[in-house]
């Protein structure tokens, strides 16, 4: 009950200064308001000291399962005898990320962990929820992570125009969604799903767990057909995306605050360099799909899913194709990502020092099996 005030205006605030994010379009907005306002309730001494355990594995859960329904029938097809190059492209890609990520664990205030899950190009949600559980800087992660987000998204309108000089005359159709299950089914499956998938997760020491393990059952039932319509409400995935900001947010402290500000310089060079040399995949993707360079381009872009899909209808690209290789990516990312993250430390461990963690010692990773 001492705590109340304090929940009352965080809660206040990030619903606030979320609608009008949404409205204007930013990529998981209650997300990065809940990071936003979190970290200014904490440097202000006006918020509560965490987020509860469970409610962030459950929020976990919910965002593993929502990303999953990215995945169906439809979209594995449209790779048709492609899909051997877009996985290439997408190794490629999750490759390059972490060598990023290594160069940015040099500076003095990354550990190479946190600076391989901040770089990474695909799942900035996913990433950031699971970032302190593998035992990396979750503010960190969350600041550069949605860094690349808005900065690739911002960039895609003048690249698309300057660059590939776009045709926007000849608009293409929408993806169309099957139908729902009604919402009583919808909720039993994700309670399911979130409760066998961390367990089992747990079970065969899967890293993230509480993410990985219900986003894997979720793929499995939509690639078989047997999601019945499931679909997350979207109520559930914007209090999840809360959570996990706040998750991150309230973490902050006036040191991190500074820490982050002196990488930030580094982790923007960074991000250029990762588009730019996603965007020469592209080219490669293009000539052996039988893309156009643009197609190429919205394909192995390293962010912004949802600008991606709205560039694509607009110009009259292969939506269909776009997006698989989009949901490729983001998935090799999560599922990969925090195995060659582990092996980054392990490796690094060996040949050198591991540079100073921002994160405080007494403050223990989040256990699943908790």
């Amino acid at each position: 009950m001492r705590t109340l005030p304090r929940w009352s205006l965080l809660v206040a605030v990030t619903v606030a200064v979320t609608y009008p994010l949404t409205l204007v379009g930013v990529p998981s907005a209650a997300l990065f308001a809940a990071l936003a306002v979190g970290i200014a309730l904490a440097l202000s001494s006006l918020a509560p000291t965490r987020v509860p355990r469970p409610a962030g594995i459950a929020a976990q859960g919910v965002l593993g399962v929502y990303i999953g329904t990215m995945v169906d029938q439809n979209a594995v097809h449209a790779l048709g005898p492609h899909w051997p190059i877009v996985i290439a492209v997408a190794v490629a890609t999750l490759l390059l990320s972490v060598v990023c990520g290594a160069l940015l664990s040099l500076h003095r205030d990354v550990t190479p962990l946190t600076g391989s899950l901040a770089l990474v190009a695909g799942g900035a949600s996913g990433l950031v929820a699971i970032a302190r559980e593998l035992g990396g800087d979750d503010r960190v992660v969350s600041v550069v992570q949605y860094l690349r987000v808005a900065l690739v998204t911002a960039s895609m309108p003048v690249v698309v125009t300057l660059v590939y000089h776009a045709d926007k005359s000849h608009p293409g159709a929408v993806m169309t969604q099957s139908d729902s299950a009604p919402w009583y089914l919808s909720i039993g499956m994700l309670i399911a799903l979130v409760l066998v998938g961390a367990t089992v997760g747990k079970l065969i020491r899967l890293p993230g767990a509480g993410l990985l393990g219900p986003l894997a059952l979720t793929v499995l039932l939509e690639v078989t057909g047997l999601d019945f319509g499931l679909s997350v409400p979207m109520v559930l995935v914007q209090l999840a995306y809360a959570l996990i900001g706040w998750q991150a947010g309230l973490a902050f402290t006036r040191d991190a605050m500074r820490a982050v500000g002196r990488l930030l310089p580094t982790a923007i060079g960074l991000i250029v360099v990762l588009s730019v040399a996603t965007a020469g995949l592209g080219v490669v993707l293009a000539h052996f799909a039988g893309l156009t360079p643009l197609e190429g381009y919205l394909a192995t872009s390293p962010g912004g899913v949802y600008a991606v899909l709205a560039t694509a209808v607009e110009t009259g690209s292969n939506v269909t194709f776009i997006i698989a290789a989009q949901v490729v990516r983001i998935l090799l990312m999560l599922f990969a990502a925090p195995l060659l993250a582990r092996s980054m430390v392990w490796l690094n461990s060996r040949l050198t020092r591991q540079s100073r963690a921002m994160t405080p010692a007494s403050r223990e990773p989040i256990s699943v099996a908790d």
